[in-house]
């Protein structure tokens, strides 16, 4: 079966692969000139099923209240004239209960965990090399409560399946020595060493160039003119440089999955939510991290890349605005070369600004969409890099009419209209 999957990057690239095994003959449009241009260009770089709690919850609404007007909080909310966001905001508000918290930490978990071990299996099929790091990551906490605070709320991944380990600060430089010099800045961590981390962009290339080596084709800086419906049937997919026509086709867009998606009735609550990233050469320094994390104090996560450390920070809700200034790095950067005074070259640092395709549960929607022949996998929002692999399989087996070896019930598109109900078994997260 021919299937064009619209979007080269994480989530679509992925979907290709998983066709192209099956043996279908998957087509790639992307409107970028490489794959993984977009919002798995400069991600965090983490693939961490120990950081998975849900992004709704009660904290989080009062934290976006408070920071309406700033521009000095990990969480900043720009007041916008666009009914599609206030349409999200009223999902995303009905998702901040603490009952609502727990069952979408439940679902994003249990992702997570299928997603990893379905990347080991692609690494294993392919081989492809994108600086992995395993060994764990550390989340750091700079003041007793908040650790405390942390260690309770960590219970949840304990009783998943994910290990969980509450560590002091001097056994948080035994397992990465980068904190020896500075053990007096925070209380402790929680090290979960089931956690990984590696360069997505860089994946998604490699993965693109294996397929495209065995005759996969990617029809890049090629940019989505409309799609052609009839009935209950999508025809074909047109662009500014001619058609194409395939048996299926896929959603993989990312935050545009919604704004294509309404044009031809398709309604995804996917809403873009701004994130900031510095990388940093190494530069023959001698004290990075070695191990992912993230400071939970100030809000930012660091990865190394073996020659380049990556630093993330923040979550605007500012609409389709890709723009960045050097004023926003400044939170993220004095914040960083406090933990990490010698982590790489700070002066010569590469700026960045994405968007995540959050929906209001975190939740990715995966399923047909309106038309017989049209699926969905999009609205991977912060976990896009740790769900990739997973997603792309999950897709590939619904088009193939598979039960997915995951139960994503609550994540195909129609369930994504209403609020799934509170689980009643104690196996939701299978």
């Amino acid at each position: 079966m021919r299937v064009a999957v619209l979007g080269a990057g994480l989530a679509g690239t992925m979907t290709a692969y998983e066709l192209f095994r099956d043996g279908h003959e998957p087509i790639v449009i992307d409107r970028r000139s490489q794959p993984a241009s977009e919002t798995s260009y400069g991600n965090a770089g983490m693939i961490a099923p120990g950081h998975a709690f849900s992004w709704a919850s009660p904290a989080a609404l009062k934290t976006l209240l408070r920071s309406i007007g700033r521009n000095d909080t990990a969480l900043r909310f720009k007041l916008q004239a666009d009914p599609h966001f206030w349409r999200w905001a009223l999902r995303f508000v009905r998702n901040c209960t603490t009952n609502r918290a727990a069952y979408n930490t439940v679902r994003k978990v249990g992702l997570c965990l299928y997603s990893q071990s379905q990347l080991h299996r692609v690494v294993e099929e392919t081989g492809v090399a994108y600086g992995a790091v395993s060994g764990g990551a550390l989340y750091l906490h700079r003041d007793p409560a908040a650790l405390e605070r942390g260690d309770r709320n960590a219970d949840i991944m304990r009783r998943l399946g994910v290990e969980v380990r509450r560590v002091t600060p001097v056994e948080a430089a035994r397992i990465d020595p980068v904190y020896l010099p500075i053990i007096d800045r925070f209380a402790g961590a929680l090290y979960v060493p089931g956690d990984e981390s590696g360069d997505a962009r860089l994946f998604t290339r490699q993965i693109a160039d294996w397929l495209t080596a065995r005759g996969v084709q990617f029809r890049m800086n090629e940019s989505i003119q409309r799609i052609e419906t009839s009935g209950k049937h999508v025809g074909r997919i047109v662009t500014d440089k001619g058609e194409v026509q395939a048996d299926a086709y896929v959603l993989a867009l990312g935050c545009y999955a919604a704004t294509v998606g309404r044009t031809i009735g398709v309604d995804l609550p996917i809403y873009p939510v701004k994130g900031y990233s510095v990388t940093i050469p190494i530069a023959g320094r001698n004290n990075p991290p070695h191990l992912s994390g993230v400071d939970e104090h100030n809000l930012f996560a660091f990865a190394n890349y073996g020659e380049h450390v990556r630093l993330t920070a923040i979550a605007e809700f500012a609409g389709y605005d890709w723009s960045h200034k050097p004023s926003d790095f400044a939170g993220l950067l004095t914040a960083a070369r406090e933990l990490f005074p010698d982590a790489g070259d700070y002066d010569q640092a590469e700026f960045w600004a994405g968007l995540r395709p959050m929906t209001p549960s975190a939740l990715p929607i995966f399923g047909r969409a309106r038309y017989d022949n049209l699926w969905v996998n999009a609205g991977h929002g912060h976990m896009g890099w740790t769900w990739a692999c997973g997603s792309g399989r999950i897709t590939a087996d619904l088009i193939a009419g598979k039960e997915p070896a995951h139960d994503v019930s609550s994540m195909l598109h129609t369930a994504q209209r209403t609020l799934a109900p509170w689980p009643r078994s104690s196996n939701a997260s299978s």
